[in-house]
Order: C-alpha cells, then structure tokens, then sequence
C-alpha cells in the first residue's frame, strides 16, 4: 500500500506547491481531482485534453518531484435526470478517460450515479426501502433502464483509452452505496467496475469493514483513508438517517472526521491488515473532509497517522516460523 493525497484538500495551493507541501511531508502519491465535484483547482481535463503540451507539462512536474498520480477523479451523476446537469459530468468523465490515456494513468474515480424516479423526474430519487410497493419500482427502473444501460456504455468508452479500472465510490445518495450494490452493478456489467472503499461512508451505515474488504475481496480498486464520527447521544435519538447540514456538527447523528479522531489505531491497523490480507497494494488516499479541523492540520495529522498504521508491504509469501 503506499500513502497518498486527495488534491481537493489542497485547492487554494498550485500544482507544485501542493506537491513541494505533500513530498516535504513524505507523500509521493495523489488522487487528482480533474472534473465533476472534486472540481478542477490542479487539473481541468476539459482544457488539458485539448493541449499536449501543457499535460507534458504536468507529467514533467510531476516528475522533477518524484511523485505519481494514483488516480484521476471526476465524481458526478452523469444520469442526473436533469439532462444539461447530467450532461456536464458526462463531459467530465469522458475527458478524464481521455486525460487519463495522455497522463499514463489507468484508473479513474467517480460515482455510481442515481436517477430520479422516472423519464419526467427533475432531481434524483435515493430508494432506501422496499415499500409501499412504489419504492421498488423505482429501484427495477433506475437499475434495468438507466443504471446498468449506462455503465455497459461507459466502460465501453473508457477501455478505448486504456482505462483497466473504474473504482466507484460506495456513497449513499447514489445507487452504489454499500458492498452488495457494488457487487451487483459489477457483475451485471464488466470486472473492470471496482470499489472505491471509503470507510466514513460505510462507517455511519453500520457496515463492518474487515466483513466488507473480505466481501470485496479481488473488487477493491482504491481506498480513500477518511473517518467518521458517531455521536452516541444523536444516534439513540434520531437514528443514524440524518438530513442536517454537515455544519450542525453539534446536532448530527454523525461528522466526517480525520482518520484516527472518529475511531482508534486499533479500528485502522485491523482495516489494513484485512486489506493485506486480500492483496490490495494500491493507494491509500487521505481525503479531508474534517469540519471541525483545516485541511492543513487535518492532512499533517493524517499524514503521521497513517504513517504508524498503514502496512507498506505485501505479505510475506512464505512462513519462516512454520
């Protein structure tokens, strides 16, 4: 596993000032954000695809500062059911594909997407129960007619610029939320749908995430290191479906937190010896989304976390005790 940076973190920095501020700390690795939520502070894959030399020249910045990109993301809904909304993240993630080919990169990160209830709908619909009878419906719909439709033609597209690796984010609000639903999307559409396993989603659901990474095992593509915090109190209350602004951290069911300030070493040092156990060597990626905590203390604390807790190297091949 190696450590890395999700750039958004860092937007009010340049591209070479995020990567003298990352390697100084000893990060040589990052998620670059290139389109749809995560913005286009550091890459615009619109812009770059259209001009060779300035992704030369970003190549070239990368490399005087010995650090790789790990991944190009473009987190969107490209089956919004407002199509100028869905549209615009299409655009985005057909550039990154493109973007992903001239900059050496095979693996993109996004979402699953989620439509809203039928062809008419103005804003997405997040099913998250079987009934009355119209709630499943929805979901035969959403599935068979859109999601999966789309998908088949998406990967389709990304395999024409060398993409092996499309790690979906499991994140509520979208179709893909959990494990299962990755593992269906994945199965009725290509291999090369994978999980982006971020625990803070899955923490707040009740998920296991050694049960998970297993679940997942051969399907996890990348991993975004980010914690969550639950408020007991809030949780035994109002349960852990909560629609409050991110910012009423007070009054919240649960915030996101830096890793190590929602759960303990012990929690983390289990995740990643599940997610050695299953082979996973790729990225390990810091994503800050700390309310409670700038993304310059939020990083350098993450940063030394992970560097106590991470495991570095696969497992051994052999047992030399027995």
């Amino acid at each position: 596993m190696k450590l890395a940076v999700f750039s958004p973190a860092l937007a009010d920095r340049s591209l070479e000032d995020m990567l003298i501020f990352l390697t100084s700390h000893g990060v040589h690795s990052v998620e670059m954000g290139c389109g749809g939520f995560p913005g286009t502070a550091h890459l615009n894959a619109r812009e770059l695809v259209k001009d060779s030399k300035k992704v030369e020249e970003v190549k070239q910045l990368f490399k005087k500062y010995d650090c790789e990109i790990a991944a190009l993301s473009c987190h969107g809904n490209p089956i919004h059911p407002d199509t100028k909304i869905a549209s615009e993240f299409q655009a985005d993630f057909e550039a990154t594909c493109k973007l992903a080919k001239m900059l050496n990169v095979d693996k993109i990160i996004t979402f699953s997407g989620c439509p809203g209830d039928s062809k008419d709908s103005k804003y997405p619909n997040w099913v998250t129960c079987p009934w009355p009878d119209d709630y499943s419906k929805i979901l035969d719909w959403q599935w068979n007619e859109v999601l999966i439709p789309y998908w088949k033609k998406a990967v389709e597209f990304a395999k024409q610029y060398g993409i092996k690796y499309i790690a979906l984010e499991m994140h509520p609000g979208f179709c893909v939320y959990n494990p299962e639903t990755l593992l269906k999307l994945r199965n009725a559409v290509d291999p090369m749908i994978g999980a982006n396993f971020d625990p803070s989603h899955l923490i707040w659901q009740g998920i296991d995430m050694v049960s998970a990474i297993k679940y997942l095992k051969g399907a996890i593509y990348h991993f975004h290191a980010k914690d969550t915090a639950l408020d007991k109190e809030n949780v035994a209350r109002n349960g852990v479906l909560d629609t409050k602004h991110y910012s009423d951290e007070f009054n919240r069911s649960w915030i996101f937190r830096s890793v190590g300030y929602g759960n303990d070493d012990k929690y983390w040092k289990d995740i990643f010896s599940a997610l050695n156990l299953i082979g996973y060597n790729g990225a390990v990626s810091i994503e800050h989304e700390d309310s409670i905590m700038t993304p310059l203390e939020g990083l350098t604390k993450a940063i030394e976390f992970l560097k106590k807790t991470m495991i570095n190297e696969a497992k051994p091949g052999t047992m030399w005790w027995a």
